[in-house]
């Protein structure tokens, strides 16, 4: 008996949940990628290393079920570590094929780190694998059964030799280190195992069926939303090229069917932020896009969501309540070290703000968090100085 969409989104939706967890702002991350393999595109991260990203896929790409490829790309790696060996019995027959089982021509799910650092060769043949599915080498010619390919980089390429393949990654998000006021909880999540057999995951079967109810989902009622959307971005100097304003319908449609709707709504249009190219850009089109995506929704993909409807705004939220509530934590001894470490705290949640929000554009809850930040740590500057000159006068 063939499992209902609805029912699909749910079990995607708990897959995803074990898969994430423990991996502190890397939520959104882990939902795009099962929202690209529905839509059937592919996904660009990009943030310095050290930053789980490949862990995020590793564990995705579990949930996901299906065969999985990964590989760190290199100024010298040659084309035969992604897509095989060349078959030297039919070389000797004057056949150029290659074998490629276990390799990234039979892969569901791919992750390619520090994927803009390929040869023009190994490059040339990703452009047709990631954009037809199709996998051409010598003599050989396959379909690839590649649900979704997710590309890694520290940076977004300069080269302008490399834009045409880097369009080839639909959305794109931008990671960075995880933040002073969730080190604990870095800290406690990096210490918790893994346990890659005990989560749970759904079937390519599942995956087929929510995908097939993305591409027949209809757009018409939608569409006139998106366009409108479109156009705003264009008068904000964000003109997305023809290609990836077309392809982003794929993704709202994808997003509308995770959240168990088999008609999109404009509780959907918030794939949109991640087909804008650049970091700036993703800011400039929450900006533009505020009133379009208030109504953002999806159960499934929560964090996700948030982060395209919201923000900056959702990180002052999240900001200002873990400031408060280290505020609240004062140590109530005046030792030195105890005091010491609080204040280090306080100086982390500061710095965040600094580098996150101008002045000018501090919300409320923010202005409030700064007075009581700097009064605190004004008052803790002073204790410890008393605490000193009493040590040191015994």
């Amino acid at each position: 008996m063939s499992v209902s969409f609805e029912a699909a989104a749910g079990a995607v939706r708990e897959a995803l949940s074990d898969a994430g967890r423990g991996l502190v702002e890397r939520e959104a991350m882990v939902e795009l990628i099962a929202l690209s393999a529905v839509a059937g595109e592919h996904l660009l991260v990009i943030g310095p290393p050290g930053t789980a990203k490949s862990e995020a896929v590793r564990r995705t790409a579990r949930a996901l079920g299906g065969s999985y490829f990964e590989y760190l790309l290199g100024r010298f790696t040659e084309p035969s570590e992604l897509f095989g060996p060349v078959d030297l019995r039919k070389l000797r027959e004057g056949l150029v094929e290659t074998q490629t089982t276990g390799m990234l021509p039979e892969a569901d799910v791919a992750f390619l780190d520090e994927v803009f650092l390929g040869s023009t060769a190994i490059l040339n043949t990703l452009l047709g694998l990631l954009n037809e599915r199709t996998f051409r080498r010598g003599h050989t010619r396959m379909k690839c059964p590649l649900r979704v390919c997710v590309g890694a980089a520290n940076a977004l390429p300069e080269d302008e030799s490399l834009a045409a393949f880097a369009d080839r990654f639909l959305a794109r998000i931008f990671v960075e280190p995880v933040p002073d006021p969730r080190l604990e909880d870095l800290l406690t999540g990096g210490a918790m195992p893994w346990d890659a057999e005990g989560g749970r995951w759904v079937s390519l079967e599942t995956l087929d069926v929510l995908s097939r109810a993305a591409r027949e989902a209809d757009l018409a009622g939608v569409r006139p939303q998106l366009a409108h959307a479109l156009r705003s971005l264009r008068a904000a100097g964000l003109g997305l090229s023809d290609r990836r304003a077309v392809k982003a319908q794929r993704l709202v449609a994808a997003a509308g069917v995770l959240a168990g709707r088999s008609v999109p709504t404009a509780s959907d249009l918030w794939p949109l932020v991640y087909v804008v190219p650049t970091k700036e850009g993703q800011a400039l089109a929450r900006d533009v896009l505020r009133e379009v995506l208030a109504s953002s929704e999806n159960p499934a993909l929560a964090a996700a969501a948030l982060e395209a409807s919201a923000g900056p705004r959702a990180r002052a939220q999240r900001l200002a309540q873990a400031g408060q509530a280290l505020l609240a934590e004062r140590p109530a001894t005046d030792s030195a070290e105890a005091l010491a470490v609080w204040r280090l705290k306080l100086e982390g949640v500061a710095r965040e703000m600094d580098a996150s929000f101008s002045p000018e554009s501090l919300s409320e809850d923010l202005k409030v968090l700064r007075a009581g930040l700097t009064e605190a740590l004004a008052l803790n500057g002073a204790v410890a100085s008393e605490t000193v000159a009493r040590v040191q006068g015994v």
